[in-house]
Formats: C-alpha cells, structure tokens, sequence
C-alpha cells in the first residue's frame, strides 16, 4: 500500500487510521484516502465516491499489487475487496468524540453502511432529538472554514502535496527515506517556489 501512496502505513496501531494520497507520476494527487489499520489484519480505504474507478484500476494494474501476486502471497485479486456502500456522517460536539473524521473540521464519525440499510440508520440517528439532517453546502461551509481540501475542487490529479499545502500528509518517515510515491518531484518543491499555492481567504461581512 505504501507503495502507492505518501502516508506512513507501518506506523498506525490497530484501528488507527490516517488520511494520505494517492499520488501519479508527475508529483500530482489522483485521490486522497484515509487508510485505517484494522486489528482484524487488513487496511480499509475510503476514497471518494467520484474517483473510485479510477482509483481501483490504479490499484489493480500497480507495479506493487503485480509483486504481491507474483510473490506467493496470493495467487488472485480476491484478497483486494472494492466495497460499495454510503457513508452516514455524524458531526458535531455532544456524543460525537471518538474520533476526528475530518472533512468538515468538526468532531465526528462516518459510519460506512451497505447501501440497503442506510435508511435505517439515518432514522435511528434521526429518533434523537438532537440530531438534525445538515445537508452539502453546510458540510462545505465548515470545511471552508477549516481551510480543508475537497478532491475536484480544491485539489486533482495536476495538483501536487506541496501546492496544495498538504505536506503534512506525507509520513515523517516517508520524507527521510525518500520512498513515496513521485518524491523526485515533491522534495524538491519543499524548498523551492512553486509557481502556484493554495491560500486560504477571509472575507468580512
């Protein structure tokens, strides 16, 4: 998996997840990716929506993948499970506390459920008195206001960590071995200028 992206996988403890990026050969994200260690012996991603083909073929077709089966480790693609469901996310302060699930800024979880059970869900959430239905452009003011990156618009596949501020991203251990992903092109431009840089702006009124 590191292979293929910038965060530093080996160091999670189980059920410790990170977000991280898939990032191409010219130093440019294709998708961004939190990647969970799970104590059951496998990684869990969640990418978006939007880039999932993209990103399965990206995986399947990886000089990496193609050594994990070559190397005996398994002889197919079954151990590499493309799964399809929503996501049900919770934000908020009260009762939302045990873990940082990001995209807004705000303090939350998504919960990952199959798509035929997902209204079920929803309407057990929704019996709390204190659970309102919050849709898009609210999820989006936050994260503006968060200064949070969202994949398509704020960042793509043009865009590099370094650009994009999201150096942070890229695992202490990572930066020192030099092994991620396209770091011929990314290092560099950790010193240097580049010719363009996300910035956030505050506006009044």
């Amino acid at each position: 998996m590191e292979s293929m992206i910038v965060g530093d996988v080996a160091e999670l403890t189980d059920n410790q997840g990170t977000l991280t990026l898939f990032t191409n050969d010219k130093g440019g994200m294709n998708d961004d990716i939190i990647v969970t260690k799970t104590d059951q012996g496998y990684l869990y991603g969640v990418s978006n929506a939007g880039c999932a083909d993209k990103d399965s073929a990206n995986m399947k077709v990886s000089t990496s993948m193609a050594q994990v089966l070559q190397s005996g480790l398994t002889d197919d693609l079954s151990k590499l499970t493309f799964m399809t469901s929503t996501l049900a996310t919770v934000f908020g302060t009260q009762g939302c506390r045990l873990t940082r699930c990001g995209s807004p800024g705000e303090d939350g979880v998504e919960i990952s459920v199959p798509k035929s059970g997902v209204v079920a869900v929803t309407e057990h959430l929704l019996a709390n008195s204190e659970v309102k239905l919050a849709g898009l452009g609210a999820r989006d003011s936050l994260r503006l206001e968060a200064g949070l990156c969202l994949y398509g618009n704020d960042i793509d596949d043009s865009t590099t960590p370094v650009e994009a501020t999201l150096l942070w991203t890229i695992g202490k251990r990572r930066l020192q071995a030099k092994d991620f992903p396209s770091a011929e092109i990314i290092l560099p431009q950790i010193k240097a200028k580049t010719a363009r840089k996300r910035v956030g702006l505050v506006s009044s009124g």
